[in-house]
């Protein structure tokens, strides 16, 4: 039993379908399940489609119309046959966004946001399934929230994991013996069979549910990159491959904010001793990094870089000190208001985090905040993480920059700066 983990990236048009397609052909299809994401940048504009239609907005319908027209480009370009069932079975599936958009928004925007935002990853990987079929593979398409059982935590779905197990083990391991399966990244259900997602960039998570629940052999994720990098090449000319990771460095990158792999991924993998596999769809035959339980350290330093981040500084009005029932109000408000804490420095005097910029999100904690206690923030800084860091590394990042906040463990070091 493998799964095959296939991104945006992976099939944003029509060659990268076939480029897709071609990777298949290659590998050993038997037990092999395929999950896929929304293609190419769908999850940002239907974002932008919701958020549309919960403020009310008047453009919906053009936005969906775009959404439509690039899902048909990839369809005509990959089908000679315009008659394919495929063309059909693609302009059912908008139906129920345009019945939704009919109506005023009512519903939670968190709810709302899920129904509308999941299709993305149900059109792609109906286009997928058709197009292996068309080139002779035998591919069966299932829906992924026959399996993933979540809560009603709409937009971040807690992942039930017994009942997964379950539906897994009953339904989709039949289906398995008989084909290549392709299902989706990113959603779930509920108990009453409404949508949920798993959080952004949810489709790695998913894969890992599903190799967790078959116990596959190995999870693997193709990526536009050679494999994970020491560094984002965002921000750096010269990256290195790191060949393998160990479960517990993957944890700690990807908890600072790496993005070649979602956080939740790991752990389901590392339950069960299962390697995860990063490679290139670019050039399928790079060897790429395996992350298993070998404990080893890095070869070379690794850099996260975090952007648009909000340092608060949180502090006792009456000038006493920061004790642990502080701490407890204060973690208990960052959780209400789901804001998540990026590193962290506690003196006697204050307490201050680093977070991700949401601007409805923070102002509302720092209005609650401020109820209690004295708030600070500067906005517009950027956090940098090295893992097994030195002072050359440090001085490499911090050319022209304030260090605002500075946090060093025996492995790791990270910075809250801005420019100077």
């Amino acid at each position: 039993m493998q799964v095959y983990k296939f991104g945006g990236a992976s099939v944003v048009n029509a060659e990268a379908v076939k480029n897709l397609a071609a990777i298949i052909r290659q590998a050993d299809k038997e037990n092999l399940l395929i999950v896929v994401s929304a293609m190419g940048k769908m999850t940002n504009k239907l974002e932008e489609l919701s958020s549309a239609y919960i403020s009310g907005k008047e453009n919906t319908h053009e936005l969906l119309e775009e959404i439509k027209a690039y899902h048909f480009n990839i369809l005509n370009e990959l089908f000679s046959n315009h008659h394919h069932p495929v063309f059909n079975d693609i302009a059912n599936s908008f139906v129920e966004i345009e019945w939704l958009l009919e109506e005023e928004a009512s519903d939670a925007p968190d709810y709302i946001y899920d129904q509308i935002v999941s299709i993305g990853e149900v059109l792609s990987t109906k286009i997928v399934a058709a197009y292996l079929h068309e080139t002779g593979l035998t591919a069966t398409w299932a829906d992924a929230r026959n399996f993933i059982k979540t809560d009603n935590t709409y937009r971040e779905g807690k992942v039930e994991w017994e009942k997964t197990e379950t539906e897994i083990r009953k339904h989709l391991i039949p289906l398995l013996k008989k084909n290549i399966v392709v299902t989706q990244g990113f959603i779930g259900s509920t108990s009453e069979n409404f949508t949920t997602t798993l959080g952004r960039e949810g489709s790695d998570y998913s894969a890992a549910i599903f190799s967790s629940c078959l116990d596959a052999v190995s999870l693997t994720i193709w990526k536009d990159v050679p494999g994970v990098l020491n560094a984002d090449p965002k921000w750096f000319d010269e990256t290195e491959r790191i060949p393998q990771l160990s479960y517990h460095d993957a944890i700690e990158l990807t908890y600072y904010g790496a993005t070649v792999i979602h956080p939740k991924t790991i752990k389901p993998l590392q339950n069960k001793n299962i390697p995860l596999y990063v490679r290139s769809f670019v050039n399928p035959e790079g060897e790429g990094t395996v992350i298993n339980e070998l404990k080893s350290i890095l070869p070379v330093p690794s850099f996260i870089f975090k952007v648009n981040q909000v340092l608060i500084s949180i502090l006792p009005k009456d000038f006493s000190f920061i004790i642990e029932e502080n701490l407890s109000d204060i973690f208990s408000l960052f959780h209400k208001h789901r804001v998540k804490v990026n590193t962290m420095l506690n003196s006697a005097l204050s307490f201050s985090v680093s977070v991700d910029q949401d601007k409805e999100k923070i102002a509302q904690l720092i209005q609650e905040l401020s109820v209690l206690y004295k708030v600070k923030y500067n906005e517009g800084l950027e956090l940098v993480t090295i893992r097994y860091y030195n002072q050359d590394t440090i001085d490499r990042v911090t050319v022209n920059k304030e260090i605002l906040l500075e946090v060093k463990s025996r492995h790791t070091c990270q910075m809250v700066m801005k420019d100077k």
